[in-house]
């Protein structure tokens, strides 16, 4: 079963939900069958989405490494060269473009597995728009459409300086228009270049705690001395997006949603060893001595907890970290293999 986002679109007069890719839809446009579609020639027929008709694919694929993207403004009169954002698809023996009525374009490839055969092609969705003001040229994202619980907001847990933000940073580039980052709430001050509203809401204690007394909060923990939290409204914003939300916190944040009425993965991230995680929080240069230590004294209890409280459905292991990205990728049918790792750290902590 392939899932999407979610949202409505329509192919060929029928409605569906994106959140199910109906199989029939799929079975009819890998076989070539007539449905209005044509998947024998490597170059789809131009989509027309508003006043651009998009082209998909071209002479040169074979000399590339991925399917290629034009597009002709009809009203300009002009070609031109999009930037391409996400992950790009690999040329096939050819493919259907079907525009759908949430600003995509839906791609079948001809010939390929299962697992590569459904991909998308944002045009207009509200990510495209704001990444075309922000650039100031033209801006296509490409997306997979991947199995598995692909639906499920994703909850990473792990002690401090364990490379969690990294690896979500690489899932941002990776599936810019698939994900989007659920921002924490804190009590605590900004560190260099941390930006209200993008690292954090930064507000403060009374405040927060005034949110929580009337349950705007969906869980919050005290950390380190100072309040974080995820607000009910956080997820709702990625959610109203049409995006998998992926909520950043910590064991005991992880432990108040795993209780709550949200359906998540929860995925917790183990460093190599207690003194490869020291290393990493003295490189960050961002804390006093004092508090160096005190978040090591917290890194051991929190890995604890995140190994045997049952609380996490998966633990990676970040000693090198592409591959633990890509395990992250497979945890999350992102590359087509849905097999979760072992519910285990490869190394003890000493």
């Amino acid at each position: 079963m392939y899932f999407v986002d979610q949202g409505e679109s329509r192919v060929g007069g029928i409605e569906f939900t994106m959140g199910e890719a109906p199989a029939f839809i799929v079975d009819d446009l890998q076989k070539g069958l007539s449905n209005g579609f044509d998947l024998k020639s490597k170059v789809a027929p131009p989509t027309i989405v508003g006043n651009k008709a998009y082209l998909i694919g071209g002479a040169d694929d074979e000399l590339t490494l991925s399917i290629g993207v034009q597009i002709f403004d009809q009203t300009r009169g002009e070609c031109v060269n999009p930037t391409v954002l996400g992950t790009k698809p690999k040329p096939s023996k050819g493919h259907s473009a079907v525009p759908l009525s949430d600003g995509r374009i839906l791609i079948i490839k001809r010939g390929s597995s299962l697992d590569d055969s459904i991909w998308f092609l944002e045009v207009d969705t509200q990510y495209v728009r704001e990444q075309r003001n922000i650039l100031g040229t033209e801006v296509v994202a490409w997306s997979k459409g991947v199995r598995g619980n692909a639906e499920k907001p994703v909850v990473i847990s792990g002690p401090s300086g364990v490379g969690k933000g990294t690896l979500i940073n690489m899932l941002m580039k990776e599936f810019p228009s698939m994900f989007g980052f659920s921002v924490s709430h804190t009590t605590r001050a900004p560190r260099d270049m941390e930006k209200d509203g993008v690292h954090y809401h930064f507000t403060e204690r009374s405040v927060m705690e005034e949110d929580i007394k009337y349950g705007k909060f969906l869980e919050f923990a005290s950390v380190h001395g100072n309040l974080y939290g995820t607000s009910v409204e956080a997820v709702e914003v990625v959610a109203d997006e049409g995006k998998r939300c992926i909520l950043d916190i910590d064991v005991q944040g992880a432990r108040s949603v795993r209780t709550s009425s949200l359906d998540a993965i929860f995925i917790f991230v183990c460093p190599p060893s207690m003194d490869e995680l020291e290393k990493r929080l003295r490189a960050r240069k961002t804390e006093t001595e004092e508090q160096i230590l005190k978040r090591l004294r917290n890194a051991q209890a929190e890995i604890e907890q995140g190994k045997s409280s049952g609380i996490f459905d998966h633990i990676l292991y970040n000693d090198n970290l592409e591959e633990c990205y890509e395990n992250l990728k497979k945890l999350l049918g992102l590359d087509g293999n849905v097999t979760a790792t072992p519910k285990s750290c490869k190394k003890s902590l000493k």
